[in-house]
């Protein structure tokens, strides 16, 4: 690793835990700490917009407290289908994410595209596909993509949904986006973890991204293509490291697959 992918490096480990832009409150649902959000944006929703879904924002004692009928995940909906009436959620995908407390135990479930605005931590998994002479296959995403839209990433990357395991996640994104089955790559192994926390750009600005990265690792044989079967990669590309180090430090991969990348490459 030269110099200036040295200093690269640098740079991607400290964008993935930036300071707050602002102050958050903690977001509490029966009792539970399970995100935080903006008092701006309560205001934004407003009393209105919150009764019309039958859900309440107390604050007390420094925190919002999510109030309602129903349970923590029925609340937690309509909390979600607020935010988007207000236009304030991310790109809705009707995919449950699960919602754990502080101690990491599920306590309910989310849309996705909720889970930024109220700083929801969620869980996510890649997969690193390589041959035997140590090229990578990396895939660009899609254009319509909601994130990121055109960049290179790794040759899966996915969210582990609420009704997903981490192993049954990497299964069925790895079928989904590559259509590839587990059975038939060499070597699988699990990597390690990336983590980040840093604000985002959802609800105008007052998002927070808090995403734990499991990555996986495994060789596919020469004669095994990926090949799209959602609609969410325009192609695939198989490159030397040398290649994949010149396109990371160019900016041409997500900063999620950089950080899995350099991690798969040891530095």
């Amino acid at each position: 690793m030269n110099q200036q992918t040295r200093q690269w490096l640098q740079e991607q480990r400290a964008q993935a835990h930036q300071p707050l832009l602002r102050d958050r409150q903690d977001l509490c649902v029966d009792g539970e700490l399970v995100g935080s959000i903006e008092p701006a944006l309560v205001q934004q929703l407003g009393p209105t917009l919150l009764d019309a879904h039958a859900v309440h924002l107390q604050h007390r004692d420094g925190q919002w407290d999510l109030q309602g009928e129903g349970s923590a995940t029925q609340r937690l909906n309509r909390l979600a289908l607020a935010l988007r009436g207000a236009g304030l959620a991310g790109a809705w995908r009707d995919e449950q994410l699960a919602v754990c407390n502080g101690a990491g135990q599920r306590i309910a479930t989310i849309e996705r595209g909720a889970v930024r605005p109220l700083g929801i931590a969620t869980r996510a998994v890649h997969l690193v596909g390589a041959v035997a002479d140590g090229r990578l296959w990396v895939q660009q995403r899609s254009q319509s993509k909601a994130n990121n839209p055109g960049m290179w990433d790794t040759l899966m990357g996915g969210m582990v949904s609420a009704q997903d395991s981490l192993e049954q996640a990497l299964a069925r994104e790895t079928w989904e986006e590559a259509g590839l089955e587990l059975a038939s790559l060499q070597g699988l192994r699990h990597g390690g973890h990336v983590d980040f926390s840093r604000p985002s750009d959802e609800a105008e600005g007052q998002g927070l991204m808090r995403e734990h990265i499991d990555w996986f690792a495994a060789q596919l044989s020469e004669s095994l293509m990926p090949a799209n079967q959602d609609g969410e990669v325009q192609r695939f590309e198989l490159l030397h490291p040398q290649t994949v180090e010149a396109w990371l430090v160019q900016g041409r991969f997500t900063h999620e697959a950089s950080l899995i990348l350099a991690a798969y490459m040891g530095w």
